[in-house]
């Protein structure tokens, strides 16, 4: 079996270097069936072989795309990513990018909202090209594309070790969030990707509770929203066998749904323990997620009061491929503590008074992750620059760049499927995730990518239709 993988594997390179649409599909198809069948470590080495042609020009950019799913679907195998969830990311950015010219150069031309990428036509390619002139087929190859390569960048950020990689490198975490922010609109499949960007963005807080006067420094990393957050804390802080802050432990079955684990339909409904409040005495939203809490000297405070009513949610995470865990790094000494209580507003009524508050309690608002101020794309030259560099700059790049797209490649293409930069945040030492776990029962992969990439499954439609 390992062998039949190998030769199908090098069929699929060999296809995608040629751009060969007669040999292309049929490996793409004998690689995705096999490979559930072969040891991790020939997955491994076949997901690194993939990074070179992903970071590359030597093949046309609709077979990169196909090659970006058959990565993600590699890795929802349980095959770690490796150096080509990197570059998943990095050939995102770049296409993003055009696909951004792409969308504003539709906005500019007419009332009508950006085609869905899968159904692009020459029409869509000759109505942006009264206002690209000639980056209009780039541009268009880009929105052709750009469905493809979110889902693969969804897959890939579902990973710890990707979304470390951001921490370290914040220019391209800047970028794919100022990509994201503009392409969530017509495409809401990007509103993941966004999501899945914020998670990157807090892994650790300072966490003081209010009614023993302690304080722990926790880290945590796969937490998508302060629901999440918050069991994990009631289970390593609360009785005698964690941290021993009072309170009822929650059900353990709350606690791996909250980590791995599907949830439990015999305890689904998990009770709350605290009022969870910023530094500042501002509310802390369950709804939230931790990238949200506001900080002191770059670290995230999150206080723990008592509640001013019984709150209730799901045991269940909001993103199911991202296995989540939460550890206390260390308790704080008695004099570091009260140097931070001073720094903390004072506990207010659990519920305010009618002096200082009309109404009743407020009640949470939607979360919105779309950043703010994002800024808007301009046209600059060299978009699909040759050789580009995936080597991340110490400074922020700038993000309100777009720029324009050179002409499109003369090889046929695959049909399609798919703010400042925050402060590098302390990386987690918690157990590594997903690493040479098996493979899920019945078809492999977390359903993120479809069952097989689509547009290769038919040789005869496997150029654009529009050239």
């Amino acid at each position: 079996m390992v062998d039949e993988f190998r030769a199908a594997f090098q069929e699929l390179i060999d296809a995608s270097v040629a751009t060969d649409p007669r040999h292309f599909p049929t490996a793409v198809h004998k690689v995705y069936l096999l490979a559930s069948q072969i040891p991790v470590s020939e997955r491994e080495l076949a997901l690194e072989a993939l990074a070179p042609l992903l970071a590359g020009d030597q093949a046309a950019p609709g077979i990169i795309a196909d090659l970006s799913v058959v990565a993600g679907a590699l890795v929802e195998m349980g095959t770690d990513p490796g150096p080509t969830g990197v570059e998943v990311l990095h050939r995102l950015r770049t296409m993003g990018k055009g696909a951004i010219v792409f969308a504003h150069a539709w906005e500019r031309t007419g009332d009508s909202a950006p085609p869905d990428p899968d159904t692009v036509t020459a029409d869509a390619e000759t109505r942006v090209a009264t206002d690209l002139g000639p980056d209009a087929p780039g541009a268009t190859m880009c929105w052709w594309t750009i469905r493809r390569h979110g889902l693969a960048a969804k897959t890939m950020l579902s990973e710890p070790s990707v979304r470390a990689h951001l921490r370290r490198t914040p220019a391209l975490h800047a970028e794919l969030v100022a990509i994201a922010n503009q392409l969530s609109d017509p495409l809401p499949e990007f509103d993941e990707v966004r999501a899945l960007l914020r998670m990157a963005e807090a892994t650790s807080a300072l966490v003081m509770d209010r009614h023993s006067g302690r304080a722990f420094r926790v880290l945590f990393d796969g937490i998508g929203d302060n629901f999440q957050l918050h069991t994990l804390l009631a289970d390593a802080l609360i009785g005698p066998q964690r941290q021993g802050l009072p309170g009822e432990p929650p059900d353990p079955r709350w606690v791996s749904a909250f980590r791995d684990t599907a949830p439990d339909p015999g305890a689904q409904t998990v009770r709350g323990w605290w009022n969870l409040v910023a530094h500042d005495g501002t509310w802390v939203w369950n709804e939230g997620v931790p990238a949200q809490i506001p900080t002191i000297d770059g670290e995230h405070v999150l206080v723990l009061d008592e509640q001013p009513y019984p709150r209730s949610w799901n045991a269940a995470r909001r993103h199911p491929q991202v296995h989540g865990w939460l550890e206390v790094e260390s308790e704080l000494d008695p004099e570091e503590t009260a140097l931070w209580w001073k720094r903390v507003a004072p506990a207010e009524p659990a519920i305010p008074s009618a002096d200082t508050h009309q109404g009743p309690p407020p009640l949470p608002e939607p979360v919105l992750l779309q950043g703010q101020d994002t800024p808007q794309p301009q046209r600059v030259r060299n978009f699909l620059a040759q050789g580009e560099t995936t080597t991340e700059p110490d400074a922020p790049a700038p993000t309100a760049q777009i720029p324009t797209v050179p002409p499109p490649p003369t090889q046929p293409d695959p049909e399609p499927e798919a703010a400042p930069a925050p402060a590098p945040a302390p990386e987690p030492q918690g157990t590594p995730l997903r690493q040479g776990r098996p493979a899920p029962a019945g078809a492999p992969g977390n359903k993120l990518l479809p069952p097989l990439p689509q547009g290769v499954s038919k040789s005869a439609n496997w150029g654009p239709t529009w050239r």
